[in-house]
């Protein structure tokens, strides 16, 4: 991608506006643009990012054995009639009627929708278990959104599904849920701590949420340290293992960890002094159990082995991408900009022409853009005519893992410099051995 053709709206200074470090450079580089209060378009550069998380997200619920589907928007508010949550959610869900002076609503989640699915489609226990997942807008009408995309009224959500025959079944479904997001977090560059959680209006009664520690986040949280160290389960892991997901459940519930609302001071006071650890944090995830709540609430059973009908057991699973995007960048920053994980970056490199229209900077650049675009990289090439300070500090402030830096006299010598956005370090080498660098 050429910078002269692209769209993003660089802001030189910082938005008064922006609160936190993350929304302020999401709008600085051109990421995001406010709407209205709560609501954001997804400039080209963030959805470029959006989009990469949203893969990884993808990539590892289908691991862990979900299957995808999509839902709408608009909800039916009989269904949440039906669920007996339709008055008592609340004023943040937001409540229209059709021509037809029927009531609907826009979605704040959907346990209802895909119990609805579920049982007009599923009569027996052979079709089981069943976890149906999918990535969606949704509507919550805070009544003090913040922090841009961090606590926005419309967000985007990974919201999962599982129905199984019994509450050992539902447990291994929560369990793979449980690896598949910890492996999820960790390939965004996170470390996210599972911290017993409340279950709020969703219900339930066992629920973990993900939580990565940050100076920003909205809540005080409460963990042993040895966390911060726990290895991650690879991608060797076994999703129909039920004693392998067990014991990666158990090994990271074994020590203490608890949002504010679940805090036990006694329990906490009895983690030594030394391995306590109170921080701020900020939720990138939450898991439900809820048994067969809204099963028996809206009629979904199945027929089981002995022939009788059982309503199903059901969980939920919830990831924000668009709340990710601020989280991750909240973890990884500096005073020039964002540093990207290179799994989630808008591109993977950036080509620095610092003379354009100088024919050998641009016959230089012009061979390392094609040949890295050819091999697969994603490349931005800043062809523009802008100062060298102005293009460093683009760079820097988009936060792509790699910058190819070619001035007049170092092309000269048939050399350019390759720098790491991460730790700055910076390096002169051969053209060729820079494109050969990420080509190989």
């Amino acid at each position: 991608m050429r910078l002269s053709r692209y769209f993003m709206p660089i802001l030189k200074e910082n938005p008064k506006e922006a609160e936190i470090v993350s929304h302020r450079l999401m709008l600085r580089a051109g990421m995001i643009r406010q709407q209205s209060q709560g609501i954001y378009s997804w400039l080209p550069l963030g959805k470029r990012v959006l989009d990469k998380v949203n893969a990884i997200i993808r990539d590892e619920q289908n691991r862990a054995g979900a299957i995808e589907l999509s839902m709408p928007t608009l909800q039916s508010a009989e269904l949440w009639q039906e669920s007996g949550r339709y008055d008592a959610y609340g004023k943040e869900m937001l409540r229209i009627k059709d021509r037809q002076d029927r009531p609907m609503l826009y979605g704040p989640t959907n346990e209802e929708m895909v119990t609805d699915i579920f049982r007009s489609s599923v009569k027996s226990y052979k079709d089981l278990p069943l976890n149906l997942y999918h990535i969606q807008l949704k509507f919550r009408d805070e009544i003090r959104p913040r922090f841009g995309t961090m606590r926005s009224r419309e967000f985007m959500m990974k919201d999962a599904y599982s129905f199984d025959l019994t509450r050992e079944g539902a447990e291994h479904s929560y369990n793979k849920m449980f690896a598949a997001y910890l492996r999820t977090f960790d390939r965004l560059g996170l470390r996210a701590i599972p911290m017993r959680a409340d279950t709020g209006p969703i219900g339930g009664n066992l629920s973990h949420e993900f939580i990565i520690l940050a100076d920003t986040g909205e809540s005080e949280v409460f963990c042993h340290k040895d966390f911060v160290g726990f290895d991650i389960p690879d991608d060797r892991t076994d999703f129909d293992s039920i004693e392998g997901l067990k014991s990666i459940f158990d090994k990271w519930t074994s020590l203490y960890a608890a949002t504010s609302e679940m805090h036990d001071e006694a329990a906490f006071n009895a983690v030594p002094e030394g391995d306590r650890l109170s921080a701020r944090g900020i939720e990138v995830g939450h898991i439900f159990y809820f048994g067969t709540k809204y099963s028996e609430a809206m009629g979904a059973k199945v027929q089981g082995p002995d022939g009788k009908e059982h309503f199903v057991h059901m969980g939920s699973y919830g990831i924000g991408p668009t709340r990710l995007v601020p989280a991750i960048i909240e973890a990884s920053h500096d005073d020039n900009g964002i540093i990207w994980p290179a799994s989630v970056a808008p591109f993977d490199i950036v080509v620095i022409n610092m003379k354009a229209g100088d024919q050998a900077c641009d016959d230089t650049c012009e061979l390392i853009y094609a040949a890295l675009t050819k091999a697969g990289k994603d490349v931005l090439y800043d062809d523009t005519d802008d100062r060298a300070g102005t293009k460093f500090a683009t760079a820097d402030l988009i936060g792509v893992p790699v910058q190819i830096i070619a001035g007049p006299r170092a092309v000269a010598n048939g050399e350019v410099e390759v720098k790491d956005r991460k730790t700055g370090a910076r390096e002169t080498m051969t053209i060729e051995a820079a494109i050969n660098r990420f080509v190989a």
